[in-house]
């Protein structure tokens, strides 16, 4: 009895061996199916490179998987000295996470070759110059914009970061040239210009200004409404960046007639769709509005030199310059406004009307940025700073001065002391071969607002080229008068210049801007006070014009 069931138990489990053979062979079957629509994979998951089976060949029978049978498995390294197509690359092998659909003679290994290849990043030079004629190549991603170069360069060239800097597209042959957007790629940009645009690192403080204050950008007899509006300028700018409001501008300009030398004035509105005229008068009707220019696949410029090059009648020009243009004059839009601000209103417009949220986007980066590095930037200030009282000291003992009229006096007081004691230091190194006052006739050179010798008309290009913003000056050797110096100012996007002359008192030499009513002992000084102090300027001092070598 016991030989029988000895002999059942063994027939039981020869059974169940014979079925879990019959199922792995169903599911190499089934595996073997769902392979034969993709590529056949050798060892490894190395592709096949013979030539696929007859239709008529009957796939060979598997094998069976035996009992107590130990599989050989090859190491990687064996595998790759025994066949050449193996030797994929030099990485660590990485386990296969599903040896039983690789077949049962693969082995349960992924070679680093069975991985889709990585995209490599593509890199591209770009010859970029600054406005002393300086110029740099810097190696740049294919996906950089305009702002990511414009920090590379920042912090290559050691300037302060106060986000005013640009990267200007530069066309000496056309005459043309304008600030490229925070967003734009610098290579797209760069394939769109002829062999000899070339790329300027620039300063540019109006280049938001509009955000801020747009009552100066876009006067109320240029803007009109395609929807009903109230048409504040509180809402102005919220009408430009939503798609579904229509606001216009409109007004007189001179056009350049395509082909010939001649300009025509006409009147002219420019809306989302592009910019039209009008061929009967002042008349808007559809069947009177002929499209000027498209704003899609087109950018504003400005003209550099228009009288000279292209005749205007005005020195406001602006461009319209399709971006499959090159080098052909005679497929720009060329127009020229009445007078300054007219033009910014117009190329304003045209930014906002193509890019819209965009700008506004650009515009708050550098805001949130500050915002979240505000509470790292911000010193700390120390118990005893925040307990600091008026002292007078002019007695035998130190007393606190509690009554606001002689603390505010008091501070005054000491706030002038820095004549007194340069005056003491001229009477004391009067004998002294380096005297004071020749060193502080040298001394302004070395700060970047001052320009040395150059004319007047390159003060206002400069000044136009990096912005029609309240405060933004520079000063200048005077050109009349070789002892005096000159302020020049924008103000109200107007520019304005003010004569530095020298003044004598007891035998010292200052520097004043009002007849000698406020004398200063060196340029420094007067650009620190009317930093502070608007004093007979119509404006203070806020932003300086700077060329930095690349």
């Amino acid at each position: 009895m016991e030989r029988m069931r000895g002999r059942r138990k063994d027939d039981d489990l020869e059974k169940l061996v014979n079925d879990m053979n019959t199922s792995l062979e169903s599911l190499y079957s089934a595996c073997s199916n769902m392979q034969s629509d993709t590529v056949p994979l050798l060892q490894n998951g190395q592709h096949t490179r013979s030539p696929p089976p007859a239709a008529s060949a009957r796939p060979a029978p598997p094998q069976k998987v035996q009992r107590s049978q130990p599989v050989h498995i090859l190491a990687v390294r064996r595998l790759q000295d025994e066949d050449p197509q193996f030797r994929t690359s030099s990485l660590p092998a990485i386990p296969n996470p599903f040896p039983e659909l690789s077949g049962p003679g693969s082995s349960p290994v992924l070679p680093p070759a069975s991985l889709p290849p990585s995209q490599p990043v593509t890199k591209q030079d770009v010859k970029v110059f600054s406005e002393d004629g300086t110029s740099k190549v810097v190696e740049i991603l294919t996906d950089m914009t305009a702002r990511d170069l414009c920090q590379l360069l920042i912090y290559r060239s050691h300037c302060v970061d106060d986000n005013s800097w640009t990267l200007v597209e530069h066309h000496p042959h056309l005459g043309l040239e304008r600030c490229l957007e925070d967003h734009e790629l610098v290579v797209q940009v760069e394939g769109t210009m002829g062999s000899e645009g070339k790329f300027l690192f620039r300063k540019n403080y109006a280049k938001y200004e509009f955000f801020r204050n747009p009552v100066n950008f876009f006067p109320e007899q240029m803007v009109t409404w395609c929807q009903q509006s109230n048409g504040s300028h509180t809402q102005l700018l919220q009408n430009f960046l939503n798609a579904s409001s229509c606001p216009e501008i409109q007004g007189f300009l001179h056009v350049k007639e395509l082909g010939r030398k001649s300009w025509k004035r006409l009147y002219v509105c420019l809306r989302r769709s592009g910019l039209y005229c009008s061929t009967k008068g002042t008349s808007k009707e559809p069947r009177h509005l002929q499209l000027l220019a498209d704003l899609e696949e087109s950018n504003i410029f400005s003209l550099i030199s228009g009288k000279k090059q292209y005749s205007a009648p005005t020195d406001h020009g602006l461009c319209i310059k399709p971006n499959k243009v090159r080098n052909e004059i005679k497929e720009l839009r060329l127009l020229c406004a009445e007078d300054e601000q007219s033009r910014i209103c117009w190329m304003t417009a045209f930014r906002l009307l193509k890019y819209g949220m965009l700008l506004y986007q650009n515009y708050r980066i550098p805001q949130q940025r500050k915002a979240l590095l505000a509470p790292f930037a911000t010193p700390v200030r120390s118990v005893s700073e925040n307990s600091l009282v008026a002292m007078d000291f002019s007695g035998q003992t130190g007393r606190v001065i509690e009554n606001p009229a002689e603390a505010q006096s008091a501070a005054l007081e000491e706030g002038h002391a820095w004549r007194k004691r340069s005056t003491r230091m001229n009477i004391l190194s009067s004998q002294s071969p380096l005297h004071p006052n020749s060193f502080s006739t040298v001394i302004h050179r070395t700060q970047h607002w001052f320009h040395g010798r150059i004319s007047r008309e390159e003060s206002h290009r400069i000044i136009k080229q990096q912005g029609l913003v309240d405060g933004l000056f520079l000063l200048r050797d005077s050109q009349s008068n070789p002892k005096a110096f000159v302020l020049t100012l924008c103000h109200h996007q107007k520019i304005k210049n003010f004569q530095i002359l020298p003044c004598e008192d007891d035998g010292q030499t200052f520097l004043s801007l009002d007849d000698g009513n406020t004398r200063f002992s060196d340029l420094i000084q007067l650009v620190d006070f009317y930093q502070l102090n608007k004093g007979v300027l119509p404006c203070k001092l806020k932003h300086h014009c700077i060329r930095v070598a690349l």
